[in-house]
C-alpha cells in the first residue's frame, strides 16, 4: 500500500512541479534562483520542526562531512535552475538531466574504478546518443521565426552554448556527490531523510550571494497579474501562487521518492522516476507546445531505452514471469 501511495506521490507531485515551473520560467526566464532558495527554505523549515525537533537532535553523521556534500548539492541545484535562463528549453532541460547515468558510470570507472556489463555500455551509448541528437536539433531551432541580426543570431548562440556547458557541469557534479553519498552511507549508515534536512538547510546562507537577484525578481512577482485565491478570498499576484505551487509539489515529490527508497529496490525507484521524467516531458511538450521534431523524439527514445537497459528491467521482468510459466507447465 505504501508504494502505491509512494508512486502516486512521485507522479504527481513531480509532474505538477514541472508544470509549475515552466509557467514561471516562461514568463521570468531568469526565475532560478528565487525557486530553489524558496524550495530549500521550505523543505529546510520542515526538516528542522520534524527531523531535528527544533535543533535539539544531533546528526548521525558528523557536520563537516555533511558541508561537503552540501556544497555540491547546493552548486548543482543553482546551476541547473539558473541554466534556464541561457535559452534552454524545458525539454532538453529533463532530457539533459536524464543523462546522469553517463557522468555516473564515467567517474565510476574513474574514482571507484568500476567495472560494468558490455549491457551496460551499449545502455550508456543509446543514452549518448540520444542526448546528442536532441542537443544538436534544439541548436538548430535557435532563432527560428524570429527576425534576428547575424550578430544577434550569434550571441544567442553562444549564451544557449553556456546554458549546455552549465547543465555538463552539474551533470558531472552530481554523479560526483552521489559517490560521495553512496561512500558515507557506507560509512555511517543510511540517514536519508536527515541527509535531505542539512542538504538543504546548510546552503541557505549561500543564497546571500545571489539576494539582489532573489529580491529583484520578488518585486517583479509582486507587479504580475493579480488572481483570486478560493480559500482566503483575496487576490494574490499570479507568479506566487505559482512559486508556493511549485515548492509543495517539490515537496510533495520529494517525499514520494524517499518513501519509494525506504519500500522498494533501487531497480524499482529507478524505473519508477524514468517513467516520471517521460510523463513529465509529455506534458511539457503538448501542454506548452514546447518545439518537438521527429528527430527530439527519436532522440528521447534513445534516452529512455537506454536507461532501461542499463537498469536490466528486461531481464528482471523475464526473472519475474519465470515462475509464472513454470506454474502454467
Amino acid at each position: 500500500m505504501n508504494t502505491i501511495f509512494a508512486i502516486i506521490l512521485v507522479f504527481v507531485g513531480c509532474c505538477s512541479n514541472v508544470v509549475f515551473l515552466e509557467l514561471l520560467v516562461r514568463d521570468f526566464p531568469g526565475s532560478g534562483n528565487i525557486v530553489t532558495f524558496a524550495q530549500f527554505a521550505f523543505i529546510a523549515l520542515e526538516g528542522f520542526i520534524f527531523e531535528t525537533n527544533f535543533g535539539r537532535k544531533k546528526p548521525a553523521i558528523p557536520i563537516r562531512n555533511y558541508v561537503i556534500m552540501v556544497t555540491m548539492f547546493f552548486t548543482v541545484s543553482v546551476i541547473n535552475n539558473y541554466a534556464l535562463n541561457f535559452n534552454i528549453s524545458m525539454p532538453l532541460h529533463m532530457i539533459f538531466r536524464s543523462g546522469s547515468l553517463i557522468a555516473n558510470m564515467v567517474l565510476g570507472i574513474i574514482i571507484l574504478k568500476k567495472r560494468y556489463t558490455n549491457t551496460k555500455y551499449i545502455s550508456i551509448v543509446f543514452v549518448s546518443l540520444g542526448i546528442c541528437i536532441c542537443t544538436i536539433m534544439s541548436a538548430k531551432q535557435m532563432n527560428v521565426g524570429q527576425e534576428v541580426t547575424e550578430e544577434q543570431g550569434f550571441y544567442s548562440f553562444l549564451r544557449w552554448l553556456l546554458g549546455i556547458s552549465m547543465l555538463t557541469f552539474a551533470l558531472l557534479m552530481s554523479a560526483r556527490m552521489g559517490i560521495f553519498q553512496e561512500t558515507l552511507y557506507k560509512q555511517y549508515g543510511k540517514h536519508s531523510k536527515e541527509a535531505l534536512f542539512y542538504n538543504h538547510c546548510l546552503p541557505l546562507p549561500g543564497f546571500l550571494l545571489l539576494a539582489s537577484d532573489i529580491y529583484n525578481h520578488s518585486v517583479l512577482f509582486s507587479q504580475s497579474a493579480p488572481v483570486e485565491v478560493p480559500l482566503i478570498g483575496k487576490d494574490v499576484p499570479v507568479m506566487w501562487v505559482y512559486l508556493l505551487m511549485n515548492v509543495i509539489t517539490q515537496y510533495v515529490c520529494i517525499r514520494g521518492v524517499f518513501i519509494l527508497t525506504t519500500e522498494c529496490a533501487s531497480l524499482t525507484v529507478t524505473l519508477v522516476v524514468t517513467l516520471r521524467k517521460f510523463v513529465s516531458l509529455i506534458i511539457s511538450i503538448l501542454y506548452f507546445r514546447n518545439p518537438f521534431t521527429a528527430w527530439h523524439w527519436a532522440g528521447t527514445a534513445m534516452v529512455f531505452l537506454g536507461t532501461l537497459l542499463y537498469t536490466e528491467v528486461w531481464s528482471s521482468i523475464r526473472a519475474a514471469l519465470r515462475p509464472e510459466e513454470k506454474k502454467k507447465e
